[in-house]
């Protein structure tokens, strides 16, 4: 084996994934007869137990360091490798797209060349935007075969995650349908993808608000020199659903309700510099903007759906000054108003 070199820093967290994702991680250098204790040991993981967690840091080494040893940005789980660098690669072609839309576009072409196996696409439905995965070549004989569940699992985490960092905010995935049975590690799936997560579809669909396609690309070329450190293994530990300072600044925020905190509230809550709260936050793939209005979302489509309270008054608990401005921004998350929205509830209940 080649001398070991140190892979860049990614940040200690105290998130874990499931041992699940490793074992599929793992498949395509199974199949090829390659030592892997040597690979797990470096990167601090213990296999030994298939329900224990691996810290994500760990996660993340071992991503970036098959990658490296493979020579294979796809863990030869395909036909052809997909040769390290390709990522860099797409990163590059797309931070110069000028909104989502393209550079999805730019994503499904890049990928139909220097990965075959699988066809990416794009499409509107009913208001919605959809990312479809799917099969150009059968991936194994089992459609529940660790190495093809983890090639789906890997390519929406890539996509996703890119996508995201993109436009600078998380990008709520509204559901996704993965083409397989559900896995024994499917409960991660709410804390990386979405809650509503549905298995045995005949290709992988992730649906999301279509005006997030319009959205502009806000990364430049010094933004992307700082984004490639630890990449793409780094992609692991942004935008999930579990992140520290995430998750305080939106308790924060619920728990003043109906008063609207703004960042400098937050920071002096946190005995930190907004400075501080900003960075860390956007360290973790978010920002303050985008956990407030992500927590608004939540809880207006909960109360929607789960309440008979008035639109007035939800808008009100929220922290709205006025309705108007709760309608704007509900349709800016649904593309319908809320009185549709609680009306469509209310038909597919009947």
């Amino acid at each position: 084996m080649p001398e070991q070199k140190p892979l860049p820093a990614i940040a200690p967290s105290r998130a874990t994934v499931a041992m699940g994702f490793v074992t599929g991680m793992l498949s395509g250098c199974r199949r090829q007869g390659r030592d892997t204790g040597s690979l797990l040991a470096l990167a601090g993981i213990h296999i030994a137990d298939p329900a224990s967690r691996v810290p994500i840091d760990r996660y993340a080494a071992l991503y970036n360091r098959l990658n490296r040893e493979l020579d294979d940005e796809a863990f030869g789980l395909f036909s052809l490798p997909m040769r390290v660098g390709s990522f860099e690669f797409l990163c590059r072609g797309t931070v110069t797209a000028p909104n989502l839309a393209e550079a999805l576009q730019r994503t499904s072409r890049f990928l139909r060349i220097v990965l075959p196996d699988l066809s990416v696409a794009v499409r509107r439905n009913r208001g919605k935007a959809e990312l479809v995965i799917g099969e150009t070549r059968p991936l194994a004989t089992d459609a529940d075969d660790p190495g093809r569940v983890f090639a789906f699992e890997w390519l929406l985490r890539l996509l996703h995650g890119l996508a995201c960092w993109l436009v600078g905010r998380g990008l709520a995935l509204d559901s996704v349908v993965f083409p397989y049975s559900r896995p024994f590690h499917a409960d991660d799936y709410a804390l990386i993808y979405t809650e509503r997560s549905e298995f045995a579809g005949e290709v992988l669909v992730a649906s999301f608000n279509a005006n997030f396609l319009e959205l502009p690309i806000r990364r430049d070329e010094a933004a992307l020199a700082a984004f490639l450190e630890g990449a793409p293994g780094k992609l692991t530990t942004l935008y999930r659903h579990d992140r520290a300072m995430v998750l305080r600044v939106r308790d924060l925020l619920r728990a003043a309700l109906p008063e609207s905190l703004t960042l400098e509230d937050i920071a002096d809550r946190l005995h930190l510099s907004p400075r501080s709260v900003h960075r860390r936050l956007e360290d973790e793939g978010s920002s303050f903007r985008a956990i407030k209005d992500a927590l608004r979302r939540d809880m207006a489509l909960a109360r929607l759906a789960k309440t008979g309270d008035s639109i007035a008054q939800i808008a009100g608990d929220l922290g709205y000054a006025d309705t108007s401005a709760f309608y704007r921004a509900f349709v800016d998350w649904t593309g319908v108003a809320p009185a549709h929205y609680r009306r469509r509830l209310a038909a597919n209940i009947q």
